[in-house]
């Protein structure tokens, strides 16, 4: 997509960027996740921990709701949960940054020295570049000021790079040569790319001959992230560990589809190239989120047959945390998988095996967010399958074209889905919803597959939202164990 010459996902609506919003419904406000008091905000460039505060920068218009006028907005927290507004960290103040202060992320040198990687828009044809600040006081807890040194810009685009689809510089990591690496988001005609820099003292930067890594057919990639995980454990990496029992993570957004998405799989150190894995993969959720738990109420051992739904009452249904445990006798109802059908495009599927769609083995999960008689209803589901070498396929949906009956022009209600890599010998199946008045953020088989939606329901709303279990697949389903608590809102959340 084009706007005003640059490749970007976001609509410019520059008779509206600047228009301030007087009044802001609290209808669809969230209790618990992260929200300014108003106002356009998009691609979160954080957090950074540091001397014990999280730093969470973010894309924010301060002047209008929509897409436009971009600043760093900063909001600091102690544990990921209550979080305290600042003022800007970085806004359009210098010849490399005049247009615009884009996407980009913060990385921690050695002598504990904080360092942000940005990108600048330098001119009205939208040329980027690549910038970096630092804090004007390092021992300011909150770091509220940032300095931009004149040696900016750090990267400029070469002959072979596309000006307009070149940014968002990811945390760098450090190589066994000495040398710090970053990767940056662009494309080669309908190549996506993840371009590699590398640079001895942070400062002077060289392009690879050859991307970090790179796919046809996927248009321009944003908000590129490379990082390492532990195979074992739940031990939270530095970006710089490279060996090891570890696999790399690398994660994309793509203009085209609007969606991110996140592969696992090997760097290859001596090639500076990352080698994805069949399957796909997504993370969990902060642990300290337990903490806003409230009210509790339990569900065991209850049988859903087919067409049968079981509303799960005692809790506000409208900001909720829900774990849920199916179980099912047998696999042999699942449906066979079509071999015409594309293994990676799970939202296709799952606009066509909606949750009204019969099946065998499910469609079963939750309705969230619904109201008395589905008018509206947000469902969160599973739908298993078996491929033509008897190996079973779970597919995960959550799909929001049930979520609203408003239907302004262009309301963007899709479905969104992914398959689960996971065993279900065992044959059961977790699912876990954090249901918060207008998102709607689940985690299948402990979060082997995550999806967020966000939804805006007119009648299934605060008192009037409701909460259910379903099935409509002729294999009955159990309800071995399920766990619903209410959720209180933050001390603090950016006010």
């Amino acid at each position: 997509m084009l706007n005003n010459g640059v490749e970007a996902s976001h609509h410019v609506h520059v008779h509206l960027q600047s228009i301030s919003a007087e009044n802001v419904k609290d209808l669809h406000r969230t209790g618990y996740h992260f929200q300014p008091t108003k106002h356009w905000i998009n691609d979160p460039n954080g957090p950074m921990y540091f001397n014990g505060v999280y730093h969470l920068f973010y894309q924010y218009n301060p002047k209008g709701a929509v897409w436009g006028n971009i600043v760093w907005a900063h909001s600091v927290s102690k544990d990921l949960i209550n979080w305290e507004r600042l003022e800007p960290a970085i806004f359009p103040s210098k010849s490399f940054d005049k247009y615009g202060c884009w996407s980009g992320s913060a990385t921690i040198l050695p002598g504990n020295k904080p360092v942000i990687l940005y990108s600048g828009i330098i001119d009205k044809n939208n040329t980027q570049v690549q910038n970096y600040a630092v804090p004007e006081n390092v021992s300011d807890p909150y770091l509220r000021k940032w300095i931009k040194p004149d040696n900016n810009p750090l990267i400029v685009a070469d002959k072979h790079v596309n000006k307009t689809a070149f940014r968002d510089p990811t945390t760098a990591w450090l190589g066994k040569d000495g040398q710090w690496r970053i990767t940056l988001g662009s494309r080669k005609k309908d190549k996506g790319v993840s371009l590699l820099y590398k640079s001895k003292d942070f400062m002077n930067w060289t392009k690879s001959k050859k991307p970090l890594h790179s796919l046809a057919g996927t248009g321009n990639w944003e908000c590129p992230d490379f990082f390492p995980v532990s195979i074992q454990g739940t031990k939270e990496l530095d970006t710089s560990v490279i060996e090891g029992d570890i696999k790399h993570v690398m994660k994309i957004s793509l203009d085209a589809t609007r969606y991110d998405y996140y592969t696992l799989g090997t760097y290859d150190t001596k090639k500076d190239k990352y080698i994805p894995d069949k399957g796909m993969v997504d993370g969990w959720n902060v642990e300290e989120l337990e903490t806003l738990r409230g009210k509790k109420v339990e569900l065991i051992n209850k049988k859903l047959d087919k067409g049968e739904r079981v509303e799960i009452e005692g809790i506000p249904a409208a900001q909720a945390d829900v774990e849920v445990t199916f179980s099912f006798n047998s696999l042999e109802k699942a449906e066979p998988f079509d071999p015409s059908w594309d293994r990676y495009d799970a939202q296709k599927l799952c606009s066509q095996k909606g949750s009204t769609v019969q099946g065998g083995l499910g469609p079963f999960g939750l309705l969230t967010l619904a109201s008395e008689k589905l008018e509206e209803y947000t469902p969160v589901f599973f739908r298993i399958f078996k491929d033509q070498e008897q190996k079973h396929v779970v597919l995960m949906c959550s799909d929001a074209s049930s979520s609203s009956l408003e239907d302004k022009k262009g309301m963007y209600k899709p479905s969104s889905a992914g398959f689960v890599d996971v065993d279900i010998n065992d044959k059961k199946l977790s699912l876990r919803s954090l249901i918060d008045h207008s998102v709607v953020e689940s985690f299948g088989a402990k979060g082997k597959t995550c999806i967020t939606s966000r939804v805006y329901p007119t009648i299934a709303t605060y008192d009037n939202a409701h909460l259910y279990a379903f099935n409509n697949g002729t294999e009955t389903v159990e309800i071995e164990s399920l766990n619903a608590w209410s959720m209180n809102k933050p001390q603090l959340m950016n006010h």
